[in-house]
């Protein structure tokens, strides 16, 4: 339980970039299980933290800049944890910011080592939660995390990364995030990101692909450091999901004002896409084309994909397009479909359930294409995945509502693709490459998450 002294923290930045900039190659990879959270909709990432390891549960975010773990005095046990001492741009080129720095005698934790005079700092965060946008100072640790292997045989068989660089964050920061998260599993594009770790610590690609499942009672699975294959086991059939991705390319937002309560002054970490048109049921939705692009002066417009909200969010003029043509439709002869006049927030067009067809690939109801870079890729939307179930017994109510949500005219993000439009489709984020990989709804496959027979071991 000691800080790390200069000569440490010049070694520990050495290893980190020469980690990082050295030619990965595919020796581990790595495996999490995903589950959804059935009170927010949101989706947790589950690993083994500390020494001992202890199954962790964390909130699967793919926008903030470095992960974060709840840990006091009282609560945080481990026998590996350590500071970092603090030099004057030694943080910030870590990834956690600028002016992260603080003294080593108010640390959450105990430092036996700390000697208590001005010059004597350890390196600072600003934890964030991305739902609520509270946000905290706090410090950084180094600590152990374990993943098993992506090998169904060999599950017990855990991979440890010693030097796991994550921020303390106090209790009250969990509000609103998935119940049992004691912490937040960076995803996105940043150095300090999880994957980015794991491809530093075993010299494996800079890739993470994830099947989200549409059920608490399912698992799903994130892979770290691999391009592939990706096998799922379905009535005895190996099926590599690989080969049935499309791909586009990753777009960067240069400006991440507003992504963040504090300004890191750095390109965005969400991951966007260039979406350049609308079509329901074969039908173009009419958009002004220059929401669909980022303007590089203040980052807005554009299309990202996350999973800090439970829905698709569309600015307001977007939105009013596409649910219009969503209604005409869906009352044309072949789905016959009327909305219901009850509100029921936060959605805005509803219809009763027993006037919905429902198949194994969902709620039979017009299909929603996702145009990106070239007509002939498309990510298809069907009715499980636009779509949600909304049932109060109390209002005697049952209905399918559409899984989109209008975002108003003063969103950074012109198109939100939330976890809705996630569910039970297996996406890979390689960032070497730069590409985004997609399958659409597994469900038209005669496949789910759940075929990658992986168990959540933090519930």
């Amino acid at each position: 339980m000691c800080s790390l002294h200069s000569l440490l923290r010049f070694s520990y930045l050495l290893i980190f970039f020469t980690l990082l900039s050295s030619n990965p190659t595919l020796q581990t990879t790595l495996i999490s299980p995903v589950s959804k959270d059935k009170h927010t909709n949101l989706f947790t990432l589950s690993v083994y933290l500390k020494t001992p390891l202890r199954p962790t549960k964390l909130f699967l975010d793919l926008s903030f800049l470095f992960p974060w773990t709840v840990c006091n005095a009282s609560t945080y046990n481990s026998s590996s944890y350590r500071y970092i001492d603090c030099g004057t741009d030694f943080c910030e080129t870590l990834g956690f910011g600028g002016h992260a720095c603080g003294n080593c005698i108010d640390t959450s934790l105990p430092d036996k080592n700390c000697i208590p005079v001005d010059n004597h700092m350890v390196c600072g965060s600003f934890p964030e939660n991305p739902v609520t946008r509270d946000s905290y100072a706090n410090d950084v640790l180094i600590d152990t995390l374990a993943l098993p292997k992506a090998d169904v045989s060999t599950q017990t068989q855990l991979f440890s990364l010693s030097n796991y660089t994550f921020s303390c964050a106090p209790s009250s920061i969990v509000k609103g995030l998935p119940k049992g998260v004691t912490g937040l599993a960076s995803l996105g594009r940043s150095k300090l990101s999880i994957q980015a770790q794991i491809s530093a610590a075993f010299s494996t690609p800079n890739s993470l692909a994830i099947c989200f499942p549409s059920s608490s009672k399912s698992t799903g699975v994130a892979f770290f450091g691999s391009r592939g294959p990706y096998y799922a086991f379905s009535h005895s059939n190996k099926i590599d999901i690989a080969k049935f991705l499309l791909y586009t390319p990753l777009i960067e937002n240069p400006v991440s004002l507003g992504d963040t309560e504090i300004n890191y002054e750095t390109p965005s970490n969400q991951y966007f896409i260039g979406l350049t048109s609308i079509r329901v049921n074969g039908k173009q939705v009419p958009i002004n084309s220059s929401l669909l692009t980022i303007n590089k002066e203040n980052g807005f417009g554009g299309t990202k994909i996350s999973s800090d909200v439970p829905y698709g969010v569309l600015e307001s003029s977007i939105y009013k397009a596409f649910t219009k043509l969503f209604v005409k439709e869906a009352s044309s002869s072949r789905f016959n479909l009327t909305t219901i006049s009850t509100l029921v927030k936060p959605f805005s067009v509803c219809y009763s359930a027993e006037r919905v067809m429902v198949a194994n690939g969902g709620p039979l109801v017009p299909t929603v294409d996702l145009v990106l870079h070239r007509d002939d890729v498309v990510w298809k939307i069907g009715g499980s995945n636009s779509m949600v179930r909304v049932t109060d017994k109390k209002k005697k109510l049952d209905a399918w509502c559409l899984g989109f949500v209008d975002g108003g005219v003063n969103n950074k993000t012109s198109i939100v693709i939330g976890g809705k439009q996630l569910e039970e489709n297996f996406v890979q984020f390689d960032l070497e490459a730069n590409r985004f990989g997609f399958s659409s709804s597994l469900a038209s496959r005669s496949l789910s998450c759940a075929d990658f027979k992986v168990v959540d071991f933090a519930k």
